[in-house]
């Protein structure tokens, strides 16, 4: 089975540094950009389906990469991380490295805990696994998903923080992915 991630492309909120959460907001001009850049980098290649978060920013990036060439599901487990408290703020007003660490699994300030948010990944991809065994899939996510969907994927291990590297936004990653 070959995976494909894709993290949806800029919002106001990313270029400013400001947490979005799960706040439902469009992308800027330079995420439609961005994604038009990699349609034309992917348009030859042939996916079974497309799964993506339900939130505008990712059905955005979703049409603009494959508009009606395959299905598209909307799938709740691929939402961004519950922010809590931290939605709306300056970036640097949340401690990342805390609340990306397994072992805190730190759920104040109404954050989702990590171990949720890989709970909700792994369960999203036991599901495709089991339903769509030797097909191409395209996921457009955002940030936490696309990190954790990432460590799955790859078999790391997903002990201490996981917050080890940075996603840009339009970034695609394929993976094959045995099951």
């Amino acid at each position: 089975m070959k995976i494909t991630l894709v993290r949806h492309g800029e919002t106001e909120e990313n270029y400013n540094g400001i947490i979005q959460g799960r706040k439902n907001i469009l992308m800027n001009d330079t995420g439609r950009r961005q994604c038009k850049r990699l349609h034309d980098r992917i348009v030859n290649k042939k996916y079974d389906y497309c799964y993506m978060s339900p939130l505008v920013r990712c059905v955005e990036t979703a049409m603009i990469l494959i508009g009606d060439r395959v299905e598209m599901i909307p799938d709740k487990r691929l939402i961004e991380r519950d922010i809590g408290e931290y939605e709306g703020k300056e970036v640097d007003t949340y401690d990342i490295n805390s609340y990306w660490d397994l072992e805190l699994n730190k759920n104040d300030n109404g954050v989702e805990p990590i171990n949720d948010v890989i709970s909700r990944c792994q369960d999203f991809l036991d599901y495709i696994t089991s339903k769509h065994k030797d097909k191409d899939i395209l996921i457009v996510t955002h940030n936490a998903p696309y990190r954790v969907l990432r460590h799955i994927l790859l078999n790391h291990d997903l002990s201490g923080n996981l917050f080890d590297n940075h996603i840009s936004n339009c970034q695609i990653e394929e993976f094959d992915y045995e099951i």
